[in-house]
């Protein structure tokens, strides 16, 4: 009984908390002025979707709908039709970022590598129309961020 009213009246807590702040008050901070400086980033970290395209120019997605089936979030509308060929390609390719929860099972389930994830994560916009990227939008982040996307790739190989 004594030694918790000598706690209380010493406010012992009060100077547990203050020791622990006297501790770190002179080591070296860890605080990232962003966005002047910047942390590295993880070749698996999963960011801003983006569509492929082979080197011949043609898209990569062969519209076997794996993606749209294994998105837990129901995020991405594919539509395809068969070419005169006898093979498929997407006519409609949307993903709503509004419901994306970036888990990354659609660039798993990809056979083709057709759909990644960037290491963009500076994106916004003012409404929820700015969230919605077609497949025009998709491949253009592609043909943007190709050479990130294959050295990610790469780096990622000898995980898989």
């Amino acid at each position: 009984m004594l030694k918790r009213a000598l706690k209380t009246w010493f406010l012992w807590e009060l100077l547990i908390g203050l020791s622990v702040t006297g501790r770190y008050l002179f080591k070296k901070k860890i605080t990232v002025e962003y966005p002047e400086e910047r942390t590295p980033l993880s070749p698996r970290f999963r960011g801003l979707h983006a569509l492929r395209r082979y080197e011949s120019g043609e898209e990569r997605c062969i519209a076997c709908k794996l993606c749209e089936v294994v998105c837990p979030a129901t995020a991405i509308l594919i539509e395809s039709e068969e070419r005169e060929d006898g093979s498929r390609r997407t006519t409609r390719y949307d993903i709503d970022f509004s419901k994306c929860i970036y888990c990354g099972f659609c660039q798993e389930a990809c056979p083709v590598d057709a759909i990644v994830e960037t290491q963009e994560f500076e994106y916004s916009c003012e409404t929820r129309d700015g969230l919605y990227y077609t497949k025009d939008m998709l491949l253009a982040n592609g043909d943007r961020l190709e050479k990130q996307i294959a050295a990610n790739l790469a780096a990622d190989a000898r995980y898989s």
